[in-house]
């Protein structure tokens, strides 16, 4: 990997990056779609590609399981698999520790499997987990890292915590001697739950590791909860000049701005492509639920502003109420403006630091979004950590807890 910041806001800890990978370069901060079987759901790889994209997220537990390390091999790696020409991650099975719990058994050895298919059991190793990224090919690869709830509290968030440094420790190892530290990069994954002082013990930790590893991320962080003081701890403390910062799970505009805020340079979430399943489209007003009937007769676009080959094309809002969630093709479309949008908001972070107008670009973006309903709390309270008032000369109410925004009904 060649990391390089390009720029820095002159009052968030917000950068710019230029991360250079084995499969081209991509610029931080950027949000990461979700292909969990080696697929982004209803896109070929040449239409993801198409959208700007250049990094997407594999996941380790699923592609070990279907197809298998061996039709990886015989193919070459994921990359040939599934016909995908630029950077790659992979997660590396550890959140199906949490999402596969009732499935799942934890030992210091590892993780085991029940199938979820045919209830055959199967021992994910940290060991294991690495030999089945290096099959995969990715670009970044992620230690096993021992994942609980963040809704978890208790003994069990340090037992976790702690396993997870001496998993680095075993994936390290496997890395090392796999000879391809210079083709996948490997990071580590800071733990401790909602507990702070956790959290530091495991960033010690990592940061001891630092000259093993070639970036950070952020786990247990996404279910949900207000995260801005978690992602702020790590984000402070994590080296800053040539490694990069992942938070893990991350995917509402509002989430993924906070972070960018607070020195994150990379997010993922499976939520843009499964709401558009859903039948709901994201814009910068906040997102459209086309499955109610207010949108029946309507013959604009979703956004008129938005690039995406949904909204140029002339798709209407009409037709897109019609087969949304009935036929493919409504999902498709959703799907693609979704990810456009992602990639606008992330986007439109990167010129505004390189501009010199980041804290201008969080007003107007969180106005737009959240003006007529109220901004939620915990991002005003975030943001004003790092030297940004979403209240200055504005009149608009706090939301308190998380704030998402949502259309429920024609009236809302």
């Amino acid at each position: 990997m060649q990391f390089e910041v390009i720029a820095k806001c002159h009052t968030t800890r917000a950068r710019v990056c230029r991360m250079k990978l084995a499969h081209g370069v991509t610029m931080l901060p950027t949000f990461m779609p979700v292909a969990t079987q080696a697929a982004i759901k209803g896109l070929t790889p040449q239409q993801v590609e198409s959208l700007g994209i250049t990094l997407i997220l594999n996941n380790t537990y699923h592609l070990n399981l279907r197809p298998g390390i061996k039709v990886l091999d015989e193919a070459g790696g994921a990359h040939k698999f599934q016909g995908w020409n630029r950077n790659l991650l992979t997660d590396s099975g550890g959140f199906q520790l949490v999402s596969l719990s009732k499935f799942t058994n934890i030992t210091e050895d590892g993780a085991l499997f029940a199938s979820p298919f045919n209830g055959e059991p199967t021992m994910l190793t940290p060991e294991e987990s690495i030999s089945i990224q290096h099959s995969i090919g990715a670009d970044i690869i992620m230690q096993l890292d021992d994942v609980v709830s963040s809704l978890t509290v208790g003994p069990r968030v340090g037992e976790a915590m702690h396993r997870s440094v001496r998993w680095l420790d075993r994936c390290i190892e496997q890395h090392e001697k796999s000879g391809r530290k210079d083709k996948q990069n490997l990071f580590a994954i800071v733990q401790g739950g909602l507990d702070p002082a956790l959290r530091d013990l495991c960033l010690d930790a990592m940061i001891e590791r630092k000259d093993k590893v070639t970036g950070y991320a952020i786990g247990g962080l996404s279910g949900g909860e207000e995260k801005g003081c978690d992602i702020k701890q790590c984000a402070d403390r994590l080296p800053s000049d040539r490694e990069a910062r992942y938070s893990m799970g991350v995917g509402f505009a509002e989430d993924l701005l906070v972070c960018v805020a607070l020195g994150v340079d990379m997010a993922d979430c499976v939520f843009p492509t499964r709401t558009a399943r859903f039948g709901v489209a994201l814009t910068f007003k906040g997102p459209l639920n086309l499955k109610l009937g207010k949108h029946i007769k309507s013959m604009e676009p979703i956004d008129k502003n938005c690039p995406c080959p949904t909204c140029t094309s002339g798709m209407s809002r009409a037709v897109l109420h019609h087969i949304v969630t009935v036929e493919t093709a409504g999902a498709h479309a959703l799907t693609i403006h979704n990810l456009v949008f992602q990639a606008q908001v992330m986007g439109g972070a990167r010129d505004a630091i390189l501009e010199g107008r980041f804290p201008e670009y969080l007003r107007s973006f969180f106005f737009d979004y959240f003006g007529d309903t109220g901004y939620p709390q915990w991002c005003v309270n975030a943001l004003r950590s790092v030297g940004v008032d979403l209240m200055q000369d504005v009149d608009v109410p706090l939301v308190q807890g998380s704030g998402v925004k949502w259309e429920y009904s024609d009236a809302a």
